[in-house]
């Protein structure tokens, strides 16, 4: 037998101490490809409906517009008919504006019913939930809690996919404040320990880099404790806090790329999901082709970046995401599925992918059938096997 110098326990003990470190995080189920951003005051019982209703008709009548592959515009159609909205955030922030209490107290609640009652009814999206006002100054706190109190007492029991949003953050103390909030309103209202989770809107340079020099995204997870789901990027007040003029202020500029880049380094490995911005050129009147061409290029940019998630301000945008992110699951479907395949049954190839890769390509063909591209047994026939759901 060989001579060694470590023994059996001073070996086990360094491992036992390692068997956490670099383990990524669960990502959890299903993430929508867009948040879907309405002002509180114009909540109707029938929104999703009205957005998609209005999104067909936009199809209808401009339909042509778009220079997509055979075959995409009818999933588009069957989409919209079928689920046009995946994510809804109720605003009571900047698309909300300051109100009267009894004004916002009274549309808290009845936002609480209408999202009560789409569960009620099956007919809510994956995911909704509002976005509060931010903690900047004491009366934007303390508004923005009791709206969140309002909201969550009046909604009851907490319902699948429920997401609250929390905008403008600039420093770990607000979000560790957030906790402590969320921990208080889960005792009040009898709730679970942790059910209450929250993304955080990257919108503030200090954001980004602190007031020391620090990158400030690991900062503000830690301070999540776990609660943290999303970071979601917000294109105007971010490009506003850098100085850049109106024009320059759209998600393709560098300073973007450059937020994103740290957002993405940021959050990899610990479970929190990211999104991109939107964009403010909408799809009306006479800028339709406009509108809709610069929708599609940011969503096509935003998915090769690795950002899966943008959000939409305008029924109209729904045309133009789902066609952009079909094309471009579509695009990439073979090339993934004949990697993978190569991968899982060690047949070689003229790509050598490692297990990281084979990860990402079935993230890929996962995400093309939560979205609807493709289904999930097109996607074995693609594979060959229906092993590649192990490889998620």
């Amino acid at each position: 037998m060989r001579r060694t110098s470590l023994d059996g326990a001073i070996i086990a003990e360094v491992i036992a101490k390692l068997s956490t470190v670099d383990t990524p995080a669960a990502v959890g189920a299903r993430q929508p490809v867009h948040t879907c951003y309405v002002p509180a005051d114009r909540l109707t019982p029938n929104l999703l409906r009205e957005w998609g209703d209005h999104a067909l008709a936009m199809l209808d009548a401009h339909g042509a517009l778009l220079e997509v592959p055979d075959g995409v515009l009818a999933k588009v159609r069957a989409k919209l008919e079928r689920e046009p909205v995946e994510d809804l955030r109720i605003d009571f922030e900047d698309g909300y504006g300051t109100r009267g209490d009894a004004t916002e107290d009274a549309d808290a609640e009845r936002a609480a019913s209408t999202v009560a009652a789409w569960h009620r009814a099956g007919t809510a999206p994956p995911s909704c939930g509002i976005r509060f006002k931010s903690f900047h100054t004491t009366a934007l706190l303390e508004r923005g809690v009791r709206t969140l109190d309002i909201f969550l007492t009046a909604l009851g029991a907490v319902p699948p996919g429920l997401t609250l949003t929390f905008p403008k953050v600039t420093g770990p103390g607000q979000v560790a404040a957030l906790v402590e909030l969320l921990e208080l309103l889960e005792d009040r209202l009898g709730l679970a320990s942790a059910t209450l989770r929250f993304e955080i809107q990257i919108e503030t340079t200090r954001s980004i880099v602190d007031a020391e020099g620090r990158l400030a995204v690991p900062r503000l997870i830690a301070a999540g404790r776990g609660r943290v789901s999303g970071l979601h990027f917000g294109t105007y007040d971010y490009t506003a806090a850098c100085g850049l003029d109106a024009a320059q202020q759209h998600l393709a500029h560098p300073a973007c790329d450059f937020a994103r880049h740290v957002m993405q380094v940021s959050a990899a490995g610990t479970g929190v999901r990211l999104s991109d911005g939107s964009t403010n050129v909408l799809p009306v009147g006479d800028f339709v082709e406009r509108g809709w061409r610069t929708h599609y290029e940011l969503v096509r940019r935003g998915l090769e970046h690795g950002f899966y998630q943008g959000w939409d301000l305008h029924p109209a945008q729904l045309v133009s995401r789902y066609a952009a992110v079909f094309t471009y699951y579509l695009e990439h479907a073979g090339e993934s599925a004949r990697r993978l395949r190569a991968y899982l049954t060690g047949s070689g190839g003229p790509v050598a992918d490692e297990p990281a890769t084979a990860r990402a390509l079935a993230g890929t063909l996962r995400r093309a059938v939560d979205c609807g591209a493709l289904t999930e047994a097109q996607v074995t026939d693609l594979v060959g096997s229906p092993e590649w759901t192990a490889h998620v």
